[in-house]
């Protein structure tokens, strides 16, 4: 059972129903649904001892909701996972036509300004986790997002995991760790992705899963992909090889 613990206490001037909370953002008049899940044992979580915190970003017309296949391993692995609702009804849509990635710049700008304003707010109502040590999780458009924040020079970022983004260019730094995880359904934009030698000059590590589609990154998706990316998150963020992850496929 998802806990909350007196979440409208904690963050007041929050909304709160019983999955989501809201979060005003006043400086750019802004209301940001989130989903805030626990680890499973929070009493090891102090001031002096901060747990994990994770930020999860949908796909382009996925519910932010829809990826708690990702948020119950991380809330198993000690993480307080943070959904964030980056489509609201009075934003534009997302661009489907043109150069998309310049099309699509505003968009990622404005995933990213919610995703930082995020880090301070939170991090101040909740003093028992490391917003400092940030983690990002972004399937598709949520991923380029994530991806477009990471290259911001962010300190407080120490992982990046995409779930078959597409189009903005990861990370090539030392600073964080960073992984993608890949289906093999659709072709990533040319330069999006490190090469094989540069994941070994920076770490990062690159993972497909065969015969996979985009949605099967999703709690939409098929049980044995969803179980595939169980085991590469985990290894992960548990600090396995870049090898090591490529035989969970």
């Amino acid at each position: 059972m998802k806990r909350f613990l007196g979440v409208s206490l904690l963050i007041l001037p929050f909304v709160v129903n019983a999955k989501t909370t809201v979060v005003l953002d006043s400086s750019r008049e802004r209301s940001i649904p989130v989903e805030i899940e626990f680890p499973k044992n929070t009493d090891n979580c102090t001031p002096l001892n901060r747990c994990n915190v994770a930020f999860i970003s949908a796909g382009n017309r996925v519910p932010f909701t829809k990826y708690k296949f990702v948020s119950e391993t991380l809330n198993r692995l000690g993480y307080m996972t943070v959904a964030v609702d980056h489509e609201l009804p009075t934003d534009p849509p997302l661009s489907r036509t043109g150069d998309l990635y310049q099309t699509r710049i505003e968009n990622w700008e404005r995933g990213a300004d919610t995703l930082d304003f995020l880090q301070r707010e939170l991090g101040m109502r909740f003093p028992s986790f490391d917003f400092n040590k940030l983690t990002l999780v972004g399937h598709s458009n949520g991923g380029d997002i994530s991806t477009w924040l990471s290259n911001g020079n962010k300190k407080y970022i120490y992982q990046l995991i995409t779930l078959d983004h597409m189009r903005v260019t990861l990370p090539k730094t030392d600073k964080m760790k960073v992984l993608s995880v890949r289906a093999s359904e659709y072709p990533t934009k040319s330069g999006v992705l490190p090469t094989e030698a540069e994941q070994q000059t920076y770490g990062s590590c690159i993972v497909e899963i065969p015969a996979s589609k985009h949605m099967d990154l999703t709690d939409y998706g098929l049980s044995a992909v969803q179980q595939k990316t169980i085991n590469i998150i985990s290894g992960f963020v548990k600090g396995l090889t870049c090898a090591d992850l490529r035989t969970e496929v």
